[in-house]
């Protein structure tokens, strides 16, 4: 594993994952709660996620081959496709558990206990989010992000279902036990929409972000002002990595050597500003009206 792998991430989300399942599932034990069973099978989901992310992240580190040429990034997209449909599977389960104890309630046991180890369950999800953001934000990945804001949404999930455990103590009304459930799965089913469609968008090499589109168009409208002219610009994603194409029109009266130049330096501050972009430029001479032909081309 090398000194930029993002592996070391997805083992601590699997170590992360296989305390919370321990954790919440004495809480299940202890209470009898269908809300705490809907908590610990949600965390079994974060469990096989972050096995997944663990096997995507490898291949998405693998050099380019003569298979693949453009790399492997993209694997990212199949561990966060992977992640949402784990996420409805789980809705599912927790749907089903919660009608039938709608239909036959039972009373609420030992909350104080289980409350305990919920929260300490919920403390390893919130911090072990924390740092999977940060990293998924820092490089890039897909997956980390995916899977941090997945362990957010378990935290939120587990804060609700903790109030209404605290709501059936107080009232002795325990119906709203699996009410809660019910509203935890469909929570959790829109957060797996959420993943399915992002996943879509990148296998569908889906475009630059908005942000990172207002930082390339920055670049080269700073080159603009030099008389530097720019069309058929196409970009996308695939997972950690950015892909960049553009034609750069520039006087005809240039040099290849003077034109090349203009280009590594255009695509050097392009590649400043979104790091782990591959730029593609395209040289043609202004003046000449078929350099305007593929105009049409133009995309972000």
């Amino acid at each position: 594993m090398n000194e930029d792998s993002l592996q070391k991430y997805a083992w601590l989300s699997i170590a992360a994952a296989l305390a919370t399942i321990a954790l919440k599932g004495i809480a299940w034990q202890l209470t009898q709660s269908v809300g705490m069973l809907s908590d610990a099978l949600e965390s079994l989901v974060n469990l096989a996620a972050a096995i997944m992310a663990l096997s995507m992240l490898a291949i998405a580190e693998r050099p380019a081959d003569e298979e693949h040429a453009f790399g492997h990034s993209k694997a990212e997209y199949f561990a966060s496709a992977f992640e949402g449909l784990m996420i409805l599977a789980a809705a599912v389960a927790i749907g089903a558990a919660a009608i039938e104890r709608f239909l036959h309630p039972r009373p609420i046991e030992r909350f104080g206990l289980g409350l305990a180890v919920s929260i300490a369950a919920s403390a390893i999800n919130f911090a072990v989010a924390r740092v999977l953001l940060a990293a998924g934000q820092r490089y890039g990945s897909i997956t980390l992000e995916a899977d941090a804001r997945h362990l957010m949404t378990d935290v939120w999930t587990s804060a609700g279902v903790l109030a209404a455990l605290g709501a059936v103590t107080v009232t002795g009304w325990n119906r709203l036990d699996p009410i809660i459930a019910l509203a935890v799965a469909a929570n959790i089913v829109r957060t797996g929409i959420e993943l399915l469609r992002r996943s879509g968008s990148g296998l569908m090499d889906a475009g630059l972000p908005e942000a990172d589109q207002r930082a390339l168009a920055g670049v080269l409208q700073s080159w603009h002002a030099q008389g530097i002219v720019f069309h058929a610009l196409r970009s996308r994603l695939a997972g950690r990595r950015a892909f960049v194409t553009m034609h750069v029109l520039v006087p005809g009266a240039w040099s290849v050597a003077q034109a090349h130049e203009v280009c590594e330096r255009i695509e050097a501050d392009v590649r400043s500003a979104l790091p782990h972009a591959s730029v593609f430029t395209h040289i043609e001479p202004r003046e000449d009206p078929a350099s305007w032909h593929d105009v049409e081309l133009d995309r972000r």
